[in-house]
């Protein structure tokens, strides 16, 4: 599974990343691949932040949202994989 030697235009995925274009942990490059995150040995498509060192990810909370529109999101625990697709 060494896939980032095979592509060497990819750039290698952050520790902590967010899809929310307002944070400091976006990193657009990164976007422009597709990726994926296995949480506790499954693949979820539904993650909207990651950390891997801490070992958590941040999932939207049903289709709830806050006053501006946005996603509530709710924190989860747990073995965090970041892969290229």
């Amino acid at each position: 599974m060494n896939e980032i030697t095979s592509h060497p235009l990819r750039p290698s995925l952050p520790d902590h990343l967010s899809i929310d274009s307002r944070s400091p942990h976006h990193v657009a490059a990164v976007f422009e691949h597709d990726i994926g995150i296995r949480f506790n040995d499954k693949e979820r498509g539904d993650v909207e932040e990651y950390c891997i060192s801490e070992g958590w990810i941040k999932v939207p909370a049903g289709k709830t949202v806050d006053r501006k529109g946005h996603p509530l999101l709710i924190k989860l625990k747990g073995k965090v994989e970041a892969f290229y697709r």
